[in-house]
């Protein structure tokens, strides 16, 4: 993969102890802004290698993969958090530290990074979940249930991006003081803070989540979905004018949405995606398609070019090696 032409983090080293989502994205994303990314494995590898390969490939080409049994070689894989200046995990509170490879056995430079499902000392610390239960205990599928999210929020917005924006704070912080520190995100938490604004009550029931008929998505004639999303009353004017029902105006807020939305929704069955996107293309009326992921890739263009899969454990000769070399001087 190849990083950003800035590389904002060139010469930083990021050891990756996670499996799984978060992590992989995480340190994907520090990748991206020129982190080398070495990614430890147990000898059985990462279970995302066997579960879901492609997701593998794209999120950890161009990493660096070491295979370490961290029960049998604490002191490998120590050696090497230590010569790190971020180090991502992803255990279970107090797992890494028996392990001995938590933040205190490591340099005080290191930007040490916990993700956790419910963060420490909490009662749910020891919890098991996975990204559709950390949605759930934080209330952001209250309005929506039982419909799955189509995007792993927790895992990915929440958890990853949430350390990501934290792990740079602390590299910025650690330029005027030298020192690390010790970092948890808990993808819980982190999911309740992209609803906690909501805590007030909204404008509206359900402003954005299914309560507003100018807020929605409608079924066209050929079975495929538009996003309507005409907030502002001069989009939703003009959104009426073009498809030919301006009486719809006044009704953009009416206490009882159900009556436009039907209205809207007969509308927008009548005709193909297709001819609604060329009929609207040039409005100011805030509709699109639902497109699929290739359509989206056609449209939007390829991401950066993807490195070759990192075959389990290719690099670790190389850092041990390095790491006796280290540990003899």
């Amino acid at each position: 993969m190849e990083h950003d032409s800035q590389a904002p983090l060139d010469g930083t080293l990021v050891v990756d102890l996670t499996r799984y989502l978060p992590g992989a994205f995480a340190s994907r994303e520090l990748l991206r802004l020129g982190s080398r990314v070495v990614r430890v494995e147990s000898p059985d590898g990462d279970p995302m290698r066997q579960t879901a390969p492609a997701w593998d490939g794209v999120l950890r080409g161009g990493t660096e993969s070491v295979v370490c049994d961290l029960k049998r070689e604490p002191r490998f894989a120590r050696a090497l958090c230590a010569q790190a200046d971020v180090v991502l995990e992803g255990f279970r509170p107090g797992v890494a530290a028996r392990l001995g490879i938590g933040p205190e056995h490591l340099p005080a430079s290191v930007v040490y990074c916990s993700l956790t499902g419910f963060g420490v000392g909490g009662r749910h610390a020891a919890r098991a979940g996975h990204d559709l239960n950390y949605l759930g205990w934080a209330g952001a599928l209250a309005d929506t249930a039982p419909a799955l999210p189509p995007v792993q929020v927790a895992d990915l917005a929440a958890g990853a991006l949430g350390a990501v924006t934290r792990i740079l704070a602390a590299l910025y912080a650690r330029q005027r003081t030298g020192t690390g520190i010790h970092l948890v995100v808990s993808m819980t938490h982190g999911s309740h803070d992209l609803v906690a604004h909501r805590l007030g009550g909204d404008p509206l029931p359900r402003l954005l989540t299914g309560g507003l008929a100018c807020y929605a998505i409608y079924a066209t004639a050929d079975d495929r979905w538009l996003t309507v999303a005409a907030l502002e009353p001069r989009f939703f004017a003009a959104l009426c004018e073009r498809v030919g029902r301006p009486e719809l105006i006044a009704s953009q807020y009416d206490p009882d949405q159900a009556p436009l939305q039907h209205e809207l929704a007969a509308v927008f069955a009548s005709r193909p995606l297709a001819d609604w996107l060329a009929l609207l293309d040039d409005t100011e009326a805030c509709v699109g398609p639902v497109a699929t992921l290739s359509e989206a890739h056609d449209d939007l263009g390829p991401p950066p070019e993807a490195a070759p899969d990192v075959p389990l454990g290719a690099h670790t000769d190389v850092w041990r090696r390095e790491l006796q070399e280290l540990m003899s001087d």
